[in-house]
Formats: structure tokens, sequence, C-alpha cells
């Protein structure tokens, strides 16, 4: 393990841990405005609030996994915490850029929101080629 590597591989996660909180309460959120409030998003909004919270909540639970491997990479700390920083950024773009388009989104249409889910989903790319090439020099 390189020196350091275990700091993110220790608090990175509990970031995750916390964050899927986030997730419960959009879950509560999304509940009430599909049945207390049925109709209040219309179905464009609803479905980039589902599709929002579907991602954040599976993204984190694949940085949990993500982090149990991290320091099996042997990487030294500067690197584990880009690539462990990286994902969790990727994860809250991918994720964020969801809700951003549907606050600011038309449908059919790109927006500020859609170009952060991408750029999350880069993030959230890298971070894994970084991981897998660093269990690979592993072996």
């Amino acid at each position: 393990m390189g020196q350091g590597t275990s700091g993110a591989a220790e608090i990175l996660p509990i970031v995750a841990v916390v964050s899927v909180v986030t997730v419960e309460f959009g879950g509560h959120a999304l509940l009430r405005l599909i049945t207390a409030d049925r109709g209040r998003l219309g179905e464009f909004r609803e479905r980039f609030f589902r599709a929002g919270h579907a991602h954040a909540g599976v993204l984190l639970v694949l940085s949990l996994v993500y982090f149990l491997y991290l320091p099996r990479a042997g990487f030294p700390a500067w690197l584990a915490w880009l690539s462990g920083g990286g994902l969790l950024a990727g994860v809250l773009a991918q994720s964020g850029g969801f809700f951003l388009h549907l606050a600011v989104g038309a449908e059919g249409r790109r927006s500020y929101g859609t170009a952060l889910t991408r750029a999350g989903a880069l993030l959230i790319a890298a971070a894994l080629i970084t991981l897998a090439v660093g269990l690979v020099r592993a072996l």
C-alpha cells in the first residue's frame, strides 16, 4: 500500500456514506412529490428527478466498492486522494446534472445540466480506469 493511501481509503468512504443520507432525503422528497403532490413536477421534471436520485444512489454504492479496492492499487497518497476525490466529484456532477437540467433545461434540448452530467461521467470513468490500472500494476 502506498504511503498515506489509507487516509483517502478511510476518509472518502465516510463522505460517501454520509452522502447516502442525502439520497435518502431525496427519496423521501420524490415519494412525496409523486404521491401527495402528484403532477406538481410534470412528467419531464419527474423523469429527471428520478434519474438524478437513482444515479446518486447507485454511484455512491459503486464508490464504496471502489474504496475497498483503492488500497490494493498501491497508489501514493496524492493519487489515491485525486482518484477517490475525482470519483466522488463525478458522482456529484453526474447525478447533480440531472437535477440541474430539471431546473433549467427543456425537454429534448441540452442544458448546463446535461453538460454537467456528461462531465461527471468522464470523471467517474477516469477514476475507474485509474483504479483498474493501479490494480493491474499491483498484481
